[in-house]
């Protein structure tokens, strides 16, 4: 352990100082950290741009954390007891790639049939996106991985995971959300960027609360028209979506904004 990290443990145990910032400084292991996991007073564990592969038991320890961000590491692994995080509201397991992506790369790969991984296994199972982790369970939201492929069961959400405002899981390589994704009712922020995601559920227009939704940088054609539902036309809502390789009927209303592509889901002749 550096002499800068254990100073900042140190520095939040003598203040109380609820918000620990340890982002990239080459930490492998939590248990390098004497006491971290003994501090109860912590609500917020910022660990983005580290080594990280695994993440112990003993997070439930934190009782008290409401945001867990642990961006940019190489986890395969969230243990079974982190469902004990009661007051977690921020979840980021999202990673950082290297995507240069813009839509005429899309409409050129859309006009050619080219799409990526789908010719080299077409019998293969598709990846089901659980973020760049390989296990959440929270009692009753399950994503299990096999080393960055996952196959997500999202069980029905009671209110011990309604504290789950942010998921973010950018930049990984699944083609498909559990339709479950709609028991996280109390979500606001769902980030799914730059994935290979191929379709999306149409239960997704049951996360009433969600005001704002990124898809940008994925594979996507259609829209489900339950997304229509969505409040994200206010002034402070977020709706990204470019960098899809949409097909014409959407990409027509994009070029005049994302507004007209909500008023086009809402349309009775719109059909996915």
């Amino acid at each position: 352990m550096s002499k800068a990290v254990r100073k900042i443990l140190d520095e939040s145990r003598e203040s109380g100082n609820p918000e620990l910032e340890l982002q990239d400084k080459q930490i492998t292991s939590l248990e390098e950290l004497p006491g971290l996991l003994l501090m109860e007073h912590v609500t917020r564990l910022s660990l983005p741009h580290n080594r990280l592969t695994t993440i112990p038991p003993s997070i439930a320890n934190l009782v008290n954390l409401e945001i867990l961000n642990l961006f940019n590491n190489a986890i395969e692994e969230l243990p079974t007891s982190i469902s004990s995080l009661n007051k977690l509201r921020i979840l980021n397991v999202g990673t950082q790639g290297n995507h240069v992506c813009t839509q005429q790369q899309h409409d050129k790969e859309r006009a050619s049939g080219v799409r990526q991984r789908a010719t080299a296994n077409p019998g293969a199972s598709p990846r089901h996106l659980g973020g760049e982790v390989a296990c959440i369970h929270q009692d009753q939201w399950e994503i299990q991985m096999e080393t960055k492929l996952c196959n997500c069961e999202l069980k029905s959400c009671s209110a011990k995971y309604e504290s789950l405002r942010a998921l973010y899981m950018g930049d990984n390589d699944f083609e498909v959300l559990s339709p479950l994704i709609k028991n996280l009712k109390n979500l606001q922020i769902l980030s799914l960027r730059d994935n290979d995601l191929i379709i999306l559920p149409r239960e997704i227009g049951e996360l009433t609360r969600l005001r704002e939704l990124h898809l940008q940088g994925n594979r996507l054609e259609l829209l489900p028209p339950e997304i229509s539902n969505l409040d994200l036309m206010s002034q402070r809502s977020v709706l990204r979506l470019e960098c899809n390789p949409w097909q014409q009927i959407i990409a027509d209303q994009l070029l005049l904004g994302t507004s007209h592509v909500l008023d086009m889901l809402k349309n009775d002749s719109y059909k996915l």
